[in-house]
C-alpha cells in the first residue's frame, strides 16, 4: 500500500470515528422540553365569539377549559436556546393556531410558533409563508424562576401585538383585532437541551 493510500484510509477512519462519536453524543443528549400555555380569558372569548371570531389550537397543541380562567392552549416545547432571565434566545413550540371569522367565512392558520426572549413576543408563521408574524406580547407583571434546569415564566397579561392585529384583520377581513388588546395570560416552563 502506498503512503497516500494509507493516509487516505487513516483519514477516512478518523472521520468515521468523529462522526460516530458526534452521533453518539447527539443521541444521548436530552432534547429541549416543556410547554407554553396561553390562557384566553373569558372576557376575550366572549368578545371574540360575539364578533364571530374563534381561535383553535392545532395538533400537537392541546386545548383545555376551566370555568374560572377560560380556554387554554398548551404548546409543547420542541427546541430552544438561551435564557428567559437573560432575555436571550427563544423557545420553539409544536402545534399551530387556527383563527376563523364565521361572519366573513375567512380563516388563517399558523405553525412554527416560537417565543422569543429577545423580542419578548410569541411569533408564528402563516401557512404558505416563510415570514413570522408577532402575534402576542407578554405584558403586565412578568415573573420567572428556576426549578433545577427548568426555566419558568409567568405573565399575568398577554396582549395582541400590533403586527398580529393588523395581519389578522387583513386576512380575516375584520376590524375586531386591536394592538394591545388583552387576550389573557401566558406561562412557559422550558428545560433547555442537554
Amino acid at each position: 500500500m502506498s503512503r497516500l493510500t494509507v493516509r487516505i484510509a487513516a483519514a477516512a477512519a478518523g472521520l468515521a470515528l468523529i462522526a460516530t462519536a458526534a452521533s453518539a453524543t447527539t443521541a444521548s443528549a436530552a432534547p429541549a422540553a416543556g410547554s407554553a400555555v396561553i390562557h384566553e380569558s373569558n372576557a376575550f372569548f366572549q368578545q371574540a365569539a360575539e364578533a364571530g371570531i374563534v381561535a383553535v389550537p392545532l395538533p400537537t397543541a392541546t386545548a383545555g377549559y376551566d370555568a374560572a380562567s377560560g380556554l387554554s392552549a398548551s404548546f409543547p416545547v420542541t427546541d430552544g436556546t438561551g435564557s428567559i432571565r437573560d432575555f436571550f434566545g427563544h423557545v420553539a413550540l409544536g402545534g399551530g393556531l387556527l383563527f376563523v371569522d364565521a361572519k366573513t367565512g375567512r380563516a388563517v392558520t399558523f405553525h412554527q410558533l416560537s417565543f422569543s426572549f429577545d423580542d419578548w413576543a410569541v411569533t408564528a408563521v402563516p401557512d404558505g409563508s416563510t415570514t413570522p408574524v408577532a402575534l402576542f406580547d407578554p405584558a403586565g407583571n412578568n415573573s420567572f424562576n428556576y426549578t433545577g434546569t427548568t426555566q419558568n415564566l409567568s405573565s399575568d397579561s398577554l396582549v395582541l401585538d400590533a403586527a398580529g392585529a393588523q395581519y389578522l384583520n387583513t386576512k380575516l377581513r375584520t376590524d375586531f383585532f386591536v394592538a394591545g388588546q388583552s387576550v389573557g395570560t401566558f406561562n412557559v416552563a422550558y428545560t433547555p437541551a442537554s
